[in-house]
């Protein structure tokens, strides 16, 4: 497992006096919450001067698909162009209509192993249509997508508040052609693309956020201090969801679909995270025809993982919210598994227990504040300092 932690801090050499004049310092302020808080509102500030456009990245290619094209050749190409989702296209219409992502793939298996035979979803799958996504959605009772949408010239900020207000995890951006006024899907940006964006252009301010990611609340976390004395019955890591490597793959893919989540820690008897199951998962055993196989065990599952898998990414409590951004530039992380560090095992605790999760949008969450009551005052003087600098040199 990868593990985020703060770099040690380097020793302090001390030297003998001089009778010179020392230059002013160059060094941050000694951190404080005000030093906190006024790195967090010029990064705000930061993204209210800068559209969707700005955090495109240099080369990119995008892959639209039909919703006439049937289940099996869509999930086809996007697992051979290496991508977890795509927009759709209504071609009678000439018009957006929304996200294909994993979690439909995760719906669709789990209505064929409720309601048909192996058989016939092995052949049903063939002729089944994008376009009937969405009636297997209102079949299994679970929340459909929002057609949400944005231009590309509006402001970063007010696309992360518009992920954060529909709990989207991607926000297509869609211009209009000018000589026939149909819509036109210039890109997708993602929650990973913003953040990323923000921690490469961010750097002075991101060394501002030194908080603890238990004192800023960010992510969920397990409601009960001690999960092992939880009564029998009673699940000791609620509100999480969780399983151990005995448990059946399709009992997670029901927790996937059932609580519109893309990855549950798999722990031992003792709590202790020993891995991570994810969506992507149960889409690899698709690709090997392997509708029948979701009677196997997660243990069994794993086996099949591909090599690529990136591994967990670990962190706890006390880590800083820095020291996060950090690790989101320099590797493609999507959630971390928040286990007990040394502080909760000089308590009685297990290192290693499983604590909480935090996911990508727990992070814009906190970067953004508040949606739709009302934004904070921003503070002036360094954070206006601050966000006027980072605007000045641009990288995506």
């Amino acid at each position: 497992m990868a593990t985020l932690s703060p770099s040690n801090s380097p020793k302090l050499v001390r030297r003998k006096g001089s009778t010179r004049r020392r230059a002013g310092s160059h060094l941050p302020p000694y951190p404080t919450q005000d030093t906190h808080d006024a790195a967090v509102h010029a990064i705000r500030s930061f993204l209210k001067g800068h559209t969707a456009y700005d955090a495109f990245p240099v080369s990119f290619r995008l892959i639209v698909l039909d919703t006439k094209l049937n289940v099996k050749k869509a999930l086809q190409c996007l697992l051979l162009n290496g991508v977890v989702s795509a927009p759709l296209w209504n071609s009678d219409k000439s018009r957006f209509a929304g996200m294909l992502t994993v979690l439909d793939i995760i719906h669709l298996i789990q209505y064929y192993y409720r309601t048909a035979s192996y058989a016939y979803a092995a052949t049903d799958v063939e002729t089944f249509r994008l376009e009937s996504l969405r009636d297997i959605e209102k079949e299994l009772g679970v929340a459909q997508p929002p057609l949400t949408r944005e231009h590309p010239s509006a402001s970063l900020y007010d696309c992360a508040k518009l992920l954060i207000q529909t709990h989207a995890r991607r926000l297509p951006l869609l211009d209009n052609d000018t000589d026939t006024g149909h819509e036109v899907i210039v890109s997708v940006l993602t929650q990973y693309r913003l953040l990323k964006f923000i921690s490469i252009n961010c750097h002075k301010e991101i060394q501002q956020l030194h908080l603890s990611l238990r004192k800023l609340k960010i992510g969920t976390y397990v409601s009960s201090a001690s999960p092992p004395d939880v009564p029998e019955g009673q699940n000791p890591y609620h509100p999480i969801a969780t399983a151990s490597l005995n448990t059946p793959v399709f009992d997670v893919v029901h927790m996937f679909s059932e609580r519109s989540i893309s990855a549950v820690p798999i722990i031992d008897e003792e709590g202790v995270v020993v891995n991570l199951y994810e969506t992507v998962d149960v889409i690899t055993l698709v690709r090997l025809g392997a509708y029948q196989s979701l009677d196997l065990t997660i243990s069994e599952a794993l086996n099949q993982r591909s090599p690529d898998f990136p591994g967990v990414v670990i962190c706890t409590a006390s880590d800083s919210l820095g020291t996060l951004l950090q690790l989101i530039k320099k590797r493609r992380v999507h959630r971390l598994v928040v286990v007990e560090g040394e502080e909760e095992e000089k308590k009685g605790g297990k290192k290693g227990r499983l604590l909480g999760i935090i996911t990508l949008s727990d992070v814009l969450r906190y970067v953004i504040g508040e949606v739709g009551i009302g934004e904070c005052a921003e503070p002036e003087g360094e954070s206006a300092k601050a966000a006027s600098e980072a605007s000045s040199s641009v990288k995506s």
